[in-house]
């Protein structure tokens, strides 16, 4: 009996002693659970917490301030050929639209009377000539004889002056050979210039006259001008730039129907005229670029917008564009400090070009807010993606991104 009792008792001490480590492991569990979702919770709220934005850096560096405009091109130079003398056109050696040269022949006139003037001009200096020297002996013989005193003084005179007038009428018709053969010479009519010509208003046949129409039009298309206007204020920077060299001056041509070529360039040319007015009405003043024209992509009257850059902002701060924001009274950009927080930061904005501002009023190196700004209010904590880098993934995701 004894036995019995002590094998019982000895049981049951080991049934209590499983019991208190299934009951230890158990609460060891639970607290491993609670301090699990604890944590889990505080990293949620955490996150919830944290606003998600694309994020850049202000950039300090010399920015060219670029001047944009819409031109017209024009041309160079543009001659009206008009004949000199009244005949009939005998040949037309153009077409209309070709290109020429200068001294190339353009029409070859009728110039038979012309020929014929020549002509009778030749042969009264030949006449002339011959009683010229008729009189210069008759003048020797008078001297000789007015030695001898055979003749009176006033029959030499005489003499004298029909010697001196003879010799002025072939001077004379020395004079009217060259007009006959100048007036022959315009039966040639060749380009003053080199250039494109226009619409061809006669024909063989035709009767012309110098005082009538013009014959054709040559438009000097290579190099061409383009003009076009910029804001007065902008002068300043154009005559200290024009007087220290020579400006460059871009053309982007604006057909319509046809998009931009990505790589075709701009046609290049030089800044040549400042207008010596402000145009009173537009506060604009004029000016006028120079472009070669080998290829005659630029014809007169075209529009093309031009771009030149005649200063440059030195040490210029330059964000992204997008992260200007505009406030009831100012301009301002999201400013995120150390601690993760954004803050507005009042700015003054000097340029807006090819995606970026340059801004006044911040220091170099921060980060500031480019997407996701319009969540923010200032104080809020905010978690940020580079920008730089969010475009890079973005890239290799679309298998764009270069090498």
């Amino acid at each position: 009996m004894e036995g019995m009792s002590q094998t019982e008792s000895s049981v049951s001490t080991r049934r209590r002693g499983w019991i208190a480590l299934a009951a230890i492991l158990f609460i060891a569990l639970a607290a491993g659970i609670w301090v699990w979702r604890a944590q889990d919770t505080a990293a949620g709220d955490q996150g919830a917490d944290a606003i998600q934005v694309v994020s850049a850096p202000v950039r300090q560096a010399d920015v060219s301030a670029k001047l944009t405009a819409n031109g017209t091109a024009t041309a160079v130079q543009t001659v009206e050929v008009r004949p000199q003398i009244s005949a009939i056109i005998k040949t037309v050696h153009i077409k209309e639209g070709q290109s020429v040269r200068k001294g190339d022949r353009l029409f070859t006139l009728d110039t038979r009377t012309e020929n014929a003037n020549l002509n009778r001009a030749g042969a009264q200096i030949a006449k002339d000539r011959a009683d010229l020297m008729n009189a210069e002996r008759n003048l020797e013989r008078q001297r000789e004889l007015l030695r001898q005193e055979y003749v009176s003084q006033a029959e030499f005179d005489l003499a004298q002056n029909q010697v001196d007038v003879l010799r002025g009428q072939v001077a004379i018709d020395h004079a009217s050979v060259e007009a006959s053969r100048v007036a022959r010479n315009f039966g040639e009519i060749t380009a003053p210039i080199a250039g494109r010509t226009g619409a061809i208003a006669v024909y063989p046949g035709s009767l012309v006259q110098p005082n009538g129409a013009a014959l054709v039009n040559i438009t000097q298309v290579d190099p061409i001008n383009v003009s076009f206007t910029l804001p007065e204020r902008e002068l300043a920077g154009l005559q200290q730039a024009f007087g220290q060299g020579e400006v460059p001056v871009g053309a982007h041509l604006d057909l319509p129907g046809q998009p931009d070529l990505p790589g075709q360039p701009d046609l290049k040319g030089h800044l040549v005229f400042i207008d010596n007015a402000v145009d009173t009405a537009s506060g604009t003043i004029r000016l006028k670029a120079e472009f070669p024209n080998p290829d005659n992509r630029l014809w007169p009257g075209m529009f093309v917008t031009v771009t030149l850059a005649p200063r440059t902002l030195a040490g210029a701060l330059t964000v992204p564009v997008q992260a200007v924001q505009t406030g009831p009274e100012n301009k301002f950009v999201y400013v995120i400090g150390e601690d993760r927080k954004v803050e507005a930061q009042p700015v003054t904005v000097r340029l807006i070009q090819d995606g970026i501002a340059v801004v006044e009023g911040i220091a170099p190196d921060v980060r500031v807010v480019v997407e996701g700004a319009q969540n923010l209010r200032p104080g809020d904590l905010v978690e940020s993606v580079d920008g730089g880098q969010k475009a890079e993934d973005r890239q290799g995701k679309n298998g764009t991104g270069k090498q």
